[in-house]
């Protein structure tokens, strides 16, 4: 398929510069005012910068970390003028991104799965939790319609059967994105759902099954409990399933995010991640923050409303986004 081929490219530059304007805009403005006034990088600046990092939602652990690098980098050079700190936040970032097992990613590839026991081809099963308002359901529809435009056979599972309307929703952007879905409807048994998905995907020789699952957090037994069975029900019919737990948060939700993702990271062992809405927000710190504190790579972000506004994460490209202040 060409599509894997296709670098990064001018229109989703665009989107992610646009979907980061409002969390650079604050950004940016925040910095001037810290370095106002001073002309190298002292302790009053690194101070101020602290506060910048923690007041645009990178989260206090990681705030400190990287100040710790930019003290010292000022240290060892001796001079570091405030025009450079742009630079040097812009590398350490990138460092952290990368220390973090968050790839720079180019396309929708998944990769090919043998069957461990026959040796046929699998579909390749994509668990996606979360809690219910953080886009889980939209990100699903998106992914779907990424997925089929790489060329890919796409089947939904409609497992959060907890809620009518996610059944619904979810039934909605299969008949948009024009992909196959198995729903028994609310109050089913969500490993059944499962089930019977897997067992169709299987049959007619899909590419790729993602199963929606219920986003409560009230009890995070009951939450473990049930994404375990689903888990265990899902290897009957592939006996590595799932290959990827994809824990979707909301970007603008800031710290609440950070809170959810050791909810539910407790809870199961989340594979990857997918934050939404970082168009609406200024918070969009929280992405190095999160990929900093769990080491769950990033795997996907919403930045806009179309469906072709869902991207891979792309660690240089959004580090450049966020720092390129031309």
């Amino acid at each position: 398929m060409g599509f894997f081929n296709k670098l990064f490219g001018k229109k989703e530059k665009e989107s992610l510069n646009e979907g980061l304007s409002k969390t650079k805009e604050s950004f940016f403005g925040k910095l001037a005012k810290a370095i106002a006034g001073k002309s190298t990088v002292d302790a009053d600046v690194l101070d101020n910068l602290e506060e910048v990092l923690i007041t645009g939602d990178v989260g206090v652990n990681t705030t400190l970390k990287i100040i710790k690098r930019i003290e010292d980098r000022v240290a060892a050079n001796k001079y570091v003028g405030t025009g450079e700190l742009n630079n040097l936040l812009k590398e350490e970032v990138a460092a952290l991104l990368t220390e973090n097992n968050s790839l720079d990613t180019t396309s929708f590839e998944i990769p090919k799965l043998p069957n461990l026991s026959t040796g046929e081809k699998t579909p390749y099963v994509i668990m996606v939790v979360g809690v219910n308002g953080v886009g889980k359901t939209t990100t699903i529809g998106k992914l779907s319609h990424q997925f089929k435009q790489a060329g890919y056979n796409v089947v939904l599972g409609a497992a959060d059967t907890f809620r009518a309307a996610a059944v619904e929703q979810l039934t909605i952007w299969s008949q948009r994105v024009g992909v196959d879905i198995v729903s028994q409807g609310m109050n089913a048994d969500p490993a059944s759902v499962a089930y019977d998905t897997l067992s169709s995907a299987k049959a007619k020789g899909a590419d790729i099954v993602i199963i929606d699952t219920a986003g409560r957090l009230h009890n995070k037994i009951n939450l473990m409990n049930e994404l375990t069975k689903i888990k265990n029900v899902m290897k009957k019919v592939i006996p590595d399933a799932p290959h990827d737990v994809l824990l979707v948060l909301d970007a603008s939700t800031g710290q609440n995010a950070i809170e959810q993702c050791k909810q539910f990271t407790a809870a199961t062992h989340v594979t990857s991640l997918a934050l939404t809405k970082l168009d609406g927000t200024a918070k969009g710190g929280v992405v190095i923050g999160i990929s900093d504190e769990f080491k769950i790579p990033v795997k996907y972000i919403g930045v806009g409303e179309k469906m072709d506004d869902l991207q891979v994460f792309n660690r240089s490209e959004f580090v450049d986004s966020l720092f390129n202040t031309n």
